[in-house]
């Protein structure tokens, strides 16, 4: 099977941050289940003009390439739905969409995009609920995992080299709790985005988690306006798998039905405030034999349960069956038909090269990247409550004037 996978190369498109989790763990599991498999980087905002550019040169792409199944991880608006319906309507291909963050995407971004693509894969058991309340039928449950790839048997504790350690970019609360343990005499070594040792390369991420005697998860996705305030949302993370799979011993933030996919205390971990925090890793960096036990527990239910060769197997067969007759009409793809919305799109050049200009400025907000992230967020947020599912399209005002704070 050919498959084409739509996301980014590195984390957020920014080379700065390292490979991005998608590239390193999806692409080599559909090579190890025999599939042909090819990237169209969709993060990258140097390599488009513009989000018009980025949707023709996909088309362009799957056209020349003809896969069988292309396989997304969408943020948001950089993918039209016009051009994901144009897709399925001009070509055979099977669409499928891996949502990662459904516990609070799901309300803003995955209930409209679920009729624009074949299957929408949730790992929130919560939002499955909400997508049969909408009478949304083309979403399938499945869940994070393990890369085959960077599976490695567990270290005894008097082996590694870090008590405690992160790995993860520095958003949200985890600032604070990093602080929090600090204040209570243990010290976690970070590493990521944001952090002061930075970020580290994929291959190094499973070397870290195995060389601590302790990894710590945070379930949070950082803040989120909900109605008129801010709130925290938990889930369940894929360090959830990757650091028993890496031969890690987890301690996890509680995150909902995480008891569906370990033992909890025999196969992993898990803690609800700062303090049952602290005092779990005094009592398993005193009781290394315990700690050592629960690690090589965790890392035999990953073997034996959680690879992503064994959640994509299902997906992918699902996607060719929803697909259905689609999957004999002839390829008829092209991106003329998309030239339109590209017109479309691109109006308004004059008010884009007045934030241009302010940007290139000596002016007060100059060279400030967080006001103009803040003012896309506030754009964003007016236009996925007010105008809904035209957010998503090319006639969508934030990604007409926001492309490179998107």
């Amino acid at each position: 099977m050919k498959i084409l996978c739509v996301f980014g190369r590195h984390a957020y498109g920014d080379p700065a941050r390292g490979e991005g989790y998608e590239h390193a763990n999806f692409l080599p599991a559909f090579a190890a289940l025999g599939h042909q498999v090819e990237l169209f980087d969709s993060f990258d905002r140097q390599q488009y003009r513009d989000f018009a550019d980025l949707n023709l040169r996909l088309i362009e792409h799957v056209r020349a390439y003809q896969p069988d199944v292309i396989f997304c991880v969408l943020m948001s608006y950089e993918v039209w739905f016009e051009t994901l319906d144009l897709i399925r309507s001009k070509s055979p291909a099977a669409v499928v969409n891996w949502g990662t963050d459904d516990s609070w995407k799901f309300l803003q971004f995955s209930r409209y995009l679920a009729g624009h693509v074949d299957l929408h894969v949730m790992t929130h058991a919560a939002s499955m609920s909400e997508a049969a309340k909408l009478g949304i039928k083309n979403v399938m449950a499945s869940q994070w995992a393990a890369a085959s790839s960077r599976l490695a048997e567990p270290l005894p504790s008097s082996a590694c080299e870090y008590d405690v350690s992160f790995v993860g970019a520095a958003y949200g609360n985890r600032r604070a709790r990093v602080q929090a343990m600090a204040r209570r005499g243990t010290d976690v070594t970070c590493f990521g985005h944001g952090w002061e040792r930075g970020p580290v390369g994929s291959r190094d991420v499973g070397r870290i988690y195995r060389s601590s005697r302790i990894s710590l998860n945070f379930a949070d996705s950082g803040l989120q306006l909900s109605g008129t305030s801010l709130a925290r949302s938990r889930q369940i993370k894929a360090r959830t798998f990757e650091v028993p799979g890496a031969g890690g011993f987890l301690l996890s933030e509680v995150s909902e039905s995480l008891a569906q996919y370990f033992r909890i205390g025999e196969e992993m971990i898990t803690y609800r405030d700062d303090d049952e925090l602290a005092e779990k890793i005094r009592y398993f960096l005193n009781h290394p034999d315990e700690r050592d036990a629960i690690a090589r527990a965790g890392h035999q239910r990953v073997l034996r349960e959680h690879l992503y060769e064994a959640r994509f197997a299902p997906i992918l067969q699902r996607a060719l069956e929803i697909a259905g007759e689609r999957r004999k009409q002839p390829w008829a793809l092209n991106s003329d038909l998309l030239r339109k919305l590209v017109e479309q799109h691109r109006r308004g050049v004059a008010l884009r090269r007045v934030l241009d200009s302010l940007r290139a400025t000596g002016g007060k907000f100059a060279h400030r990247r967080l006001f103009w992230r803040a003012l896309r967020r506030l754009a964003y947020e007016f236009s996925w409550r007010v105008c809904g599912d035209r957010t998503f399209r090319a006639a969508g005002f934030p990604g007409r004037f926001f492309y490179r704070e998107s």
